[in-house]
Order: C-alpha cells, then structure tokens, then sequence
C-alpha cells in the first residue's frame, strides 16, 4: 500500500482549522456594548454595575495599563434559535497563547451575582441549554486591562511593571461580542479529531495503531461535508465509534489528573490584582465542577482561600460547597506556595501552620501533602518541617528545569538533614500547567524514570502562573484518554488518592539525600535585596515580639497580642511567596512590599517595646534584653540584666599607612585601600587572610544572563572581574576601634565601617553601597588560608555540607547557593566563619598556591542590576552588615549568625528579666518562644539541635509547669510521644542531629 500518512495528518490540520472548528458557533447575532472606565483603582462590584456606560462597538480600543473597565453587554436570543445551545462568545482582544499573562474579565448578572471568568482559553458564558427563544440578555464584564509583561520577545526591559510609570495608552482591542448557537456535536467532533491526531502524532511510525488511527481518520473527513460541517458532524463521529473505543494495554502507564491553576500570588501583576485572579479562576471551576460529575480540582495557597472567603461572599459559597462534595481539593497545607531556600526556620514552619490551621478550620480538611510545583529549589531542612507539621508527601515540577543534571527519579523518597525522609514525586509531564495534549500525556509515560518500578504518575491539569485552570476541552479530552489503546490512562483524582497509591506500589522507591538544588534561577538569592532584607528582617522582629509578649503576659499578666502575630505573620508568610522574596516580580510588588516591611517594622517594635517596658518597670537600672538563644555579655538567652563591662581595643597606625585594630583576641589591619591584609587570631597564633590576597574585597561583575533576567546569573559572570581596590578615603573612626573606607566606582559610592569591638572574635564590617549601576553583579569577598574540601552552610532547622570542588558537575552547578545567617569552613580544630544580616547568595571556591597551600575564597553577594521585569532593580542606597569570625567552630557560627540578626536593646528599668525557658546547652537553639495560639495561655517552645551532633540538655522554665506535652508544628499533641523526663520545672531533652522538637507547657 501507499504510504499516504502525511498527506491525512495535513489534510486534518487544514480541515479542523479552516472548517470543523468555525463550525461549533455556526450562527451568531452581535451583543450591544457599553463600557465604563474606572478611575484609578479597582472599585467594587455595586459601583461598577450601577455606572453608567457609553457605547462602543468591536475595534475599539480600550484598557489602559492596570485599568478596569466595565463592559454591560445586552441582546436577545433570536426566536428562531429556539430549542438550541445558545452562549454569549466575548473576546476583549484576547491572545489565545498567552492564558493569565494579559487581560481577563468576571462576568456578573445584573443582581452582582459572579457566573464565570474570561480568559483567553475561556472566552464563552452558557446562556441556555437550549433557550426558549426571545429571551433578554444582560451580562456586566470586570475587565482588566493587565498589560502584557512577558511577551514574544522576553525579558526586554518595559515600564509597564509599574502603574507609575506605565502610562495610559490602551492596551487591547474589543474583538467579539456576540451570542452564538453552540453547536455540541461539531465541538465533540473536534475533542475527538484532537485527541486522535495528537496520539497518532506520538505513536511510532510502523505502529499498526497508528494506522488505524489515520484510516479512521481519513473515513471522518470523507464523512464531513465541507459545505455543511454541522449536518454531517453527527455521523462522522460515528465513524470514530471503534478507534475511540479501543482499550488501553494493560502495562499502560497511569496519570493522575488533578485540575490545577498554579496563581501566582504576585509577579507579573500586582497582590490586588491575584485577589481578582482567584476569584475568576475559583468561578469557572466550581462552574466547571458542576457541570462534569468526575472532574476534580485541587486549589493550594490557604492566603487565596481567604482572599476569595473576604472579597467575593458569593464565590466563596460555591466553593464551599464544592469542597463539601469532595470535588474542589485544599491543597499543600501552606499559607502560600513559598519559597523555601531563604525562609527562616520558624517561617518555614509557619508557613504549614497558618495554611494547614485554615484548611481544618474553615473545611475540617488535613493535608498530608505540600504542593510546591513553581518553587525554585528545595532546602536540605524541608522534611523535617513537612513531617512536623504532620503531613508526609511532596510534590513538585521545577526541578525539571535544571540546566545541567537530570534529576534521576520522579518517583522517590527525600532525606533532609535530620535523617526525616518525604515520599516525594516529580510529575513526568514537565509542567504544572497540563493541558491534556497527547504530546505531553506522551511524554509523561516515555519520561517516567521509575518505569518498570512503578507506573503512576500526576499531572496538574490547567492554565497557570496567571491562573485560569481547567477547561471543558481539557476535561473531554480527559475522558477520551481514560482507556485508550496507545495511550497512558487518564483518571481525575485527588492529590490524596494519588500519593495513597503512588506510595503502595513502590514501597521501596529510591532516596535522595539533602537538598534539591534547582541548577537555574540561582540570582533569586540576591535580586531585589530590599525584599530580602525585609524578610529577614521581619522573621527576628516576629521572634522578639512572640519572646517578650509571652514573657509580659506570664510575668506581668500583660495581654498577648494574638490577633496582631497572626496577621503580621500572614503578611509576612505571603511576602515569601517564590516570586516575591526571590525578587523576580515587577516593580510595583516590591515598591510595595517594602512599604509594607516598614509598616510591619514599626507595629512589631511597638509590641516589643510594649514587653518590655512593662517587664522591666520604672527604674533607672541599664538593662539588656538578649533576645538571641545564646548568653550575651553575661545576659542570659531570652533574659535581661546588666551587661558585663567591655575591654578595650586599640588603634595604631598601619606599616603602610593604613590601620591596625587589636583587641589581644584579633589584630585586624586594614591597608592603605581598606582592604583587610591580615586577620590574625592571636590565641591560636594563625592567619586568617591567605597569602597575598587582600580581605574586604569588593568585586563587580557584568551580569547578563542568556534569560531570566532577575532569576538567572550564568557561569560565565565570572569569566570577568573587576577588582575595587581603590579608596577614595580611608580615615580612623572616633571610637577608637574602627575604620571608615569610602571607594566610587561607575556611578555608585560604598562606604564601609570595619569595626573591632573590645573582647568579640569578629571583625563587623558596616557596607552601605550607592548603587547605580547595570547589569553588573557585586560580591564581596574573603580569601582564607584554610583547606577545606567542604563547607557549612545555615539553612532551615540546621546547616548543609556542600562541597568546595567541583569534581562532578552536579557539584560544579552549585556555583552560586543559598545561606540564611553564616557560612562555615573549618580545618580540624580550626575555622573560619562569614555572618550576614540579610544577604543569601554567595559562593565558595577554592585555589592552590604555589607554596601548595589552599586559599578558600567566600563570596557574598551584594547587588544586582537586572532589568527584567523591573527595569530599576535595587537602585539606590543600601546597607548590609558582615561579620568576619576567625578561629570559629560550628558552634561560634551559630552563635554569631544570631546575634548579628538580633542587635541589642538596652532599657532603662527596675528589675532584670529572668528567662522564660532557659536552656543549658548551647547546642540546643530555641527558635520559638511564645503563648499557645489557641488563647490557652500554654507556654510554647521550639528548638532544634543545630551543631550537627547529638544533644542533651536541661530546660528550665521560668513558671510553674503543670503539664507537657511534645507537640506538633500546630500545637497538638503527637500520638505515641512520650513527654521528656519532668522533674519540677526541669526538663531533660535528648536530641539527634539537627532534630526539632516543639513542647507545649501548661501553666498553673
């Protein structure tokens, strides 16, 4: 026979565009228009239905930047169309390829009630089924102009991220606003001409089920008069009755299709704009929920849960009851989908808090599962959190993206740091975003890593990133795959129902152990450092507020501030969403995430200063409130008393004119150029700078990475440095114990203070950088005469080893990585440690000299000037404090990473404040003090063991206690989990290496 494959596969393309497709509207009658402008922000609903709108008609224009405008479409139903499938088809200028990247709508009816969301792969709204004929139609459209950020040429620089400065030129043209005649068997046709001619496409080419499918094929098309698609549609589907009916093989690979929509809580738009988001999104598939009795949809992010629960009454009823049915799923058990390498502990922690507490709340619903699809790399302390927090599943898709490495499973268990191990599974269908194509329900089976061990895997199915989700076509092309020869078989079920069975058959799946590191998007470290310094900055200020509010109110029987901890922690939970704290969203977001921080600043001080205030009482005793988990100059972790005296440091003039500092603890000299020539610790006799390197050194790098601006640096930055050793001045500072340097490079200034304090094993060095520069990449560095072949790293709950060689190219792929609050290089009994308070990215290399030494060089980096998507990415001032800390071991690096974070608060009072939980083991770090959130007036503690080792220690607690109970993330008691030995108010706790643990104490 012939081989006439590619002349049918052509022939079908051409006919379902030109033809079949057209055919599912068949006849169509224009909508009158009217259209509303709303000045400046969004308004709500009853203003925009009750303005009154002019005329327009399709072709005009309308829209500017972050605009709203209120379409009021009228019509009635022709009289002859009665008995047929009549909807409203409203396209606002869409773009059917750029589904949440562009402008949307709700549609309303004329009471305020919501019926569905528009959207470029949603364009129609059912007016009946069928209509009686001559019915009036009224529907009110909340359009939003959202303008096109990321389009067909990427990452070009647009001012149209802002609403400052994105003008007022209209976005889009109104291109149809009709009522139709929906004609169903022509759009079954096309599911089904889709559905085959995509599998056949997959199928190899000498398959006999591939030829099947094109005969079949070709018999439909001879079936469909082109002249009269919609009279002959019913009986070319019956043609396709036995190829569509042809069973799956038994091996078929399995898919879980869960209805997704990943809603970017922000990035491309602003916060106020995803509020909108979701409840379109949330109003099309509770709608579609309804309409297909197997279809099931899963929703994460308890933040949207409540946005829709506070701004649309009405959606959030539906929901409700959808979620009652079993069919619309509380996914993820977190406040947002976060980012999880620069969280801190607690706010890991809290992240499944506030999002599983909701979900029990308001639904009665436990997620055993975190849902992070989007989220870019996974830190080494994560499966311990997820296991706290008493869920046992992971999923994510991003690790696919990795540039180098192919992760080598999909399927497979996750060891964090403490030994917690997570069923975990990656989707072989490579996106979050599924759309039931047979290219990538092919390519899920054909990726599936863990074949022969296991056959099931899970795709998200649905528009997202700007959210719109699952579609009609999308769920009959479902139903089409749930048995099919050629096929993987295709079945909606839940995230649960997935993992339940994922787990049963592959019980002995293979295990990862430490971090996923995503080999992509690494500058999410360091862009937008005022975002960063925010985050961090609001985790320790939520950690003295809880710590000294708990203390009042046990103390003093001051009120607890609880309503305000929960919302200043919700607001701070979803700032650490992976497009916000990473630093990749558009201008707006951040110009406003920063006001936000300062808000949040202001009102955690007042609560702090509150505390202590009334803690310490009218009096004129100086006191110091040491909120760190360490003992600071003779005041205990969580106490305050007067602080031990101060030694002396001396300053004398350099060899070379420079500086020398001296404390008879360090001899820091700092050159002619304010560079640090030499750290020496003077007890064990050793250097700390290697040979003929310089300390204190700035670096700046071009930056202009192949994509991805704001999320990439590429290897090959650091093919070219220069090197800022050039001082405009370098003076000695009026304390006697330090050094200012000021150096101009381009057009921006830094000026640092290097700074020895008397007794303290660390040099403090005080950077505020002018920054305006371009595309250029600043790091400071710090070369070390220490050979170390790894290095320790602070994340979640403890640290991670990560190596200084790049032997392998998985190691030589970490060439930029995550820290929260130290770096840590060590030869036995001798190290060196690099504190930060608010920077995350940095690097570590190593050298051999001549002399056959090893110079390790630590790098933190400083700024970046990306300017996509925000074209002004971190211009202006600011500062960041370093700590160098030589002759350190892990323990001193702890140490000094909290203080750093912490500075101390002197009051003035009457009385020193013993702690409320003293510990006796600095290896034991209390991340957590504070009062039960369920107003029990339960005294709560958290603590880790954070050196590496194993731990005992005594807790001894400022208050009679009457009760433990070891506890869960939430606060509820873990079953078969014996309390530690109590004796009085002494507990004796026994912890493996970097285990958390978190006891609750009822007070008498």
């Amino acid at each position: 026979m012939h081989d006439d494959r590619k002349l049918v596969e052509a022939r079908l393309r051409r006919v379902l565009d030109e033809r079949i497709r057209p055919a599912v509207y068949p006849e169509s009658v224009p909508l009158q228009v009217a259209v509303w402008h709303a000045p400046g922000e969004p308004v709500p609903v009853a203003e925009g239905l009750a303005a009154e709108p002019r005329p327009v008609e399709a072709g005009a224009r309308w829209g500017a930047p972050w605009g709203t405008s209120w379409f009021r479409v009228t019509g009635t139903v022709p009289e002859e169309w009665a008995g047929r499938t009549v909807e409203a088809v409203l396209d606002l200028g869409f773009d059917e390829n750029m589904p949440g990247f562009q402008c949307e709508g709700l549609v309303y009816r004329p009471d305020g009630t919501p019926v569905k969301g528009l959207n470029p792969r949603n364009q129609w709204v059912r007016i009946g089924a069928p209509v009686a004929g001559g019915e009036e139609v009224r529907l009110h459209i909340e359009a939003a102009s959202n303008p096109v950020i990321l389009d067909y040429h990427p990452f070009r620089p647009t001012w149209l991220g802002d609403k400052d400065t994105a003008g007022h030129e209209p976005q889009y043209t109104l291109t149809r606003m009709d009522l139709a005649v929906f004609d169903d068997t022509v759009w079954q046709l096309v599911q089904d001409l889709e559905v085959l001619g995509e599998l056949m496409a997959e199928l190899p080419e000498d398959s006999a089920r591939r030829y099947d499918i094109l005969r079949a094929v070709g018999h439909v098309l001879d079936a469909v008069d082109l002249q009269d698609v919609n009279g002959t549609a019913a009986t070319a589907r019956e043609r396709l009755t036995a190829v569509l009916a042809t069973p799956a093989v038994p091996s078929a690979h399995r898919i879980s299709a869960v209805g997704h929509a990943h809603i970017d809580s922000a990035w491309l738009w602003p916060l106020r704009e995803t509020v909108r988001k979701v409840a379109r999104t949330t109003s099309n598939m509770t709608a579609l929920v309804e309409d297909e009795p197997d279809f099931v949809f899963a929703m994460s992010q308890a933040q949207q849960w409540a946005w829709v629960k506070e701004h649309r009454p009405e959606v959030w009823a539906r929901v409700k009851k959808a979620v009652a049915d079993g069919r619309f799923v509380p996914a993820g058990g977190m406040w947002v989908e976060s980012d999880t390498n620069m969280p801190g502990s607690e706010a890991m922690a809290r992240q499944f808090v506030h999002g599983k507490r909701f979900f029990l709340d308001e639904f009665g619903v436990e997620n055993e599962e975190a849902w992070l699809p989007d989220t870019f790399g996974f830190a080494a302390g994560l499966p311990q959190i997820i296991r706290a927090a008493g869920s046992k599943w992971l999923l994510t898709q991003k690790i696919s993206w990795s540039q180098t490495n192919s992760f080598p499973h999909h399927t497979f268990r996750w060891e964090g740091i403490d030994g917690t191990r997570i069923f975990t599974h990656f989707p072989p269908v490579d996106t979050y975003n599924c759309s039931m194509k047979g290219s990538e329900i092919a390519h899920a089976a054909r990726n599936f890593k863990d074949r022969g061990r296991a056959r099931h895997s899970l795709a998200p199915t649905g528009w997202g990133d700007g959210g719109g989700g699952t579609t009609r076509e999308m769920v009959a092309k479902a139903a089409r795959l749930r048995d099919l020869e050629g096929s993987a078989t295709v079945n909606w079920e839940t995230p649960r129902a997935f993992f339940e069975k994922a787990e049963a058959e592959y019980p002995d799946a293979p295990v990862w152990v430490g971090e996923l590191y995503l080999e992509l998007h690494r500058a999410t470290l360091t862009s937008q450092a005022k975002t960063k310094q925010g985050n961090r900055r609001s985790e320790h200020l939520l950690r003295e507020a809880e710590l000294w509010a708990a203390t009042a109110a046990v103390r003093t029987g001051s009120a607890y501030p609880y309503e305000e901890l929960d919302r200043i922690w919700k607001t701070v939970l979803l700032h650490q969403f992976h497009d916000i704290l990473p630093g990749s969203s558009i201008a707006w977001v951040h110009r406003e995430a920063r006001a936000t921080y300062d808000r949040l600043a202001a009102e955690l001080t007042a609560i702090i200063d509150a505390a202590q205030r009334a803690l310490a009482g009218q009096g004129d005793i100086p006191l110091l409130f040491n909120a760190a988990p360490h003992a600071l100059r003779g005041v205990p972790a969580g106490g305050a008393a007067t602080a031990e005296a101060e030694s002396t440091t001396t300053r004398t003039p350099g060899p070379d004119g420079g500086h020398v500092l001296d404390n008879g603890l360090l001899r820091i000299t700092v050159d002619v150029n304010g560079l640090v020539t030499s750290a020496y610790d003077l007890a064990a006799d050793r250097e700390t700078v290697a040979p003929g390197t310089a300390a204190n050194l700035l670096q700046l790098h071009p930056d202009f990475p192949n994509m991805w601006d704001a999320w990439d640096v590429d290897a090959f930055y650091r093919n070219t440095v220069t090197d800022l050793t050039e001082a405009d001045e370098v003076t000695a500072g009026e304390d006697g114990r330090s050094v200012r340097v000021v150096r101009s490079f381009g057009a921006s200034r830094v000026s640092q203070v290097l700074s020895l304090a008397p007794g303290e094993r660390r040099l403090v060095i005080d950077t505020e950088v002018d920054w305006h520069e371009t595309e250029k990449f600043l790091k400071l560095a710090f070369p070390l005469d220490l050979h170390a072949e790894r290095y320790a790293s602070e994340t979640q709950f403890g640290h991670v080893h990560r190596p200084t060689h790049t032997n392998t190219s998985w190691e030589a792929a970490k060439f930029e990585a995550c820290n929260h609050r130290f770096v840590h290089l060590e030869e036995p009994g001798w190290g060196v440690a690099l504190v930060n308070d608010s920077t995350y990215g940095h690097d570590v290399t190593r050298t051999v000299r001549p002399d056959r030494g090893t110079t390790s060089t630590v790098r933190a980096s400083l700024l970046r000037a990306p300017r996509f998507p925000d074209p002004e990415t971190d211009q202006g001032v600011h500062r960041f404090r370093h700590a160098l800390v030589p002759g350190s071991g892990i323990a001193d690096a702890v140490r000094e990473g909290w203080r750093i974070n912490l500075p101390e608060r002197r009051v003035t009072g009457a009385r020193e404040v013993a702690p409320l939980v003293a510990v006796d083991n600095d290896a034991v770090v209390v991340t957590a003090v504070k009062l039960a959130d369920d107003g029990s007036g339960d005294v709560v503690i958290r603590f880790h063991e954070a050196h590496g080792g194993r731990a005992r220690a005594t807790l001894t607690a400022g208050f009679p206690v009457t009760g433990l109970t070891v506890t869960d993330l939430l606060e509820r008691p873990l079953a078969d989990t014996e309390p530690p030995a109590r004796d009085g108010d002494r507990i004796a706790v026994r912890l493996r290496p970097f285990e958390l643990m978190t006891l609750r104490m009822r007070r008498a």
